[in-house]
């Protein structure tokens, strides 16, 4: 979903540039389809809109409010949107409750220094002195000053993030304003003192910085050659998340490591049984991680699918069995004893490089109630770190 946001924040703001530079105002209704089907996408398409709706206020732009092409457009975002609106009344707002808990549960708090450091870094550190002029450009230059709206879009959406501790990379798709607005200063500065010899060579540097960093963001090197580069390095980007465990790799990386092998040591736990107590077995996880890893890995081993009370897994529900056995990953044996009168830690998941390494696995026995029951009072809409 995060690739998806990138380029309909590109669509939007190449739309909104054509509507301020030409002055087609009839590219609202186009701008409104765009966003809405953005937000679809993923809720941070709406920042860009509060950050637009700031910007037209505080610049000459302001007189679009009066156009009604931009109130049909926001309309019909509007209605593209309202399908989600309607599940998520219709479901007591999860996605209201998840970002509460993400922001005060999850995200580490970060200041505003770290946050762009880390963004600088994510964009690529060596574009900084474009996206740096592209700021200056929108705000203090008269070509740039017809953009100014933009500025403030970049602005507006850094306040938010920083204020509700979201992390680095959700900032990532609003330097599409910046760096291209920084090409056009950049550009005019080399024309004019006639020093041509800066775009090979500032590319040459783009490129050699982009080698060095590639295998940070791009699974490029064998595992162990990688952490032995990151390591002369001398960092490792952070997940941003509170009680995230240090391990050899970062959680883009380590996420990408032990999931079959979960599933393969979920299956020997599970084929222990007698046919008779596989049929009333339930296999259970503590994220939507690993109940994925069983869904998706488990059919070769014969296990059947995983319920979940994390996050989306939650309103799938519990299926049919009651639960008399329960094979669950993750979570605390004192949790489960409010619920089995036997639990026992049949396994512990272990990887070298996995994030989930250290991971119990618990069998359950004997219930206190059926699943069924205890179903609604489960739900967490949190997460993986705290589930």
């Amino acid at each position: 979903m995060n690739c998806f946001d990138h380029l309909f924040w590109a669509l939007a703001i190449y739309i909104l540039v054509r509507i301020l530079k030409e002055g087609d105002t009839r590219l609202w209704l186009l701008l409104g389809l765009v966003a809405g089907v953005g937000l679809e996408n993923k809720y941070s398409m709406g920042f860009l809109g509060l950050g637009l709706i700031a910007g037209l206020a505080l610049t000459p732009a302001r007189r679009q409010f009066r156009d009604k092409s931009l109130w049909v457009g926001g309309a019909l975002a509007t209605v593209i949107f309202l399908p989600h609106v309607w599940w998520e009344v219709r479901n007591h707002f999860p996605t209201a409750e998840f970002i509460h808990t993400a922001t005060f549960k999850k995200n580490l708090p970060m200041t505003p220094w770290a946050f762009l450091l880390e963004c600088a870094f994510q964009v690529h550190p060596f574009t900084l002195p474009i996206w740096l002029a592209g700021l200056i450009h929108l705000f203090f230059s008269r070509q740039g000053r017809k953009f100014q709206a933009l500025g403030w879009i970049y602005l507006v959406v850094l306040a938010i993030l920083l204020s509700t501790h979201s992390k680095p990379y959700y900032f990532a798709p609003a330097f599409l304003i910046l760096l291209p607005a920084g090409a056009v200063p950049v550009e005019t500065f080399v024309t004019y003192h006639n020093w041509h010899w800066m775009k090979p060579a500032y590319l040459t540097v783009l490129v050699l910085g982009g080698i060095l960093m590639a295998s940070l963001v791009l699974p490029v090197l064998p595992v162990e050659t990688f952490i032995r580069y990151q390591d002369w390095l001398g960092f490792k980007l952070s997940s941003g998340e509170r009680g995230d465990k240090p391990g050899r790799l970062s959680q883009m990386y380590a996420d990408m490591f032990g999931w079959q092998e979960m599933a393969a040591q979920v299956a020997q736990v599970y084929n222990r049984h007698s046919p008779e107590e596989k049929a009333d077995c339930v296999i259970g996880a503590s994220n939507y991680g690993e109940a994925a890893a069983i869904d998706f890995f488990g059919k070769q081993y014969g296990l059947p699918n995983a319920i979940s009370s994390h996050n989306n897994y939650w309103f799938w529900g519990p299926g049919d069995k009651p639960g008399k056995v329960l094979l669950v990953i993750g979570g605390s044996k004192k949790g489960y004893e409010n619920m089995y009168e036997d639990v026992e830690q049949a396994a512990t998941f272990e990887h070298p490089y996995a994030r989930e390494s250290g991971t119990p696995i618990y069998l359950c026995r004997r219930p206190k109630h059926t699943l069924q029951e205890i179903w609604p009072h489960i739900r967490a809409f949190i997460c993986r770190s705290e589930s």
